[in-house]
């Protein structure tokens, strides 16, 4: 649950779209739109591609710190 919040929350902080993010990521936006409704998970070479995109820590898109 914390993931996916997060993962949405930062992405409309960037002031970016699905389909833009998608496309960084090099998967399909009903790929990541997965990813924000919580129903897929990303592997774990999807994971570091989202945490360097948003210069964010894996330890804070998974929930382990604030």
């Amino acid at each position: 649950m914390i993931f996916k919040s997060r993962l949405k929350e930062i992405r409309i902080e960037k002031g970016l779209t699905q389909k833009e993010v998608a496309a960084a990521l090099e998967i399909s936006v009903s790929c990541y739109g997965g990813y924000e409704q919580g129903y897929r998970e990303p592997d774990l070479k999807t994971l570091i591609k989202i945490c360097k995109m948003f210069e964010i820590s894996s330890d804070y898109i998974l929930g382990l710190e604030d």
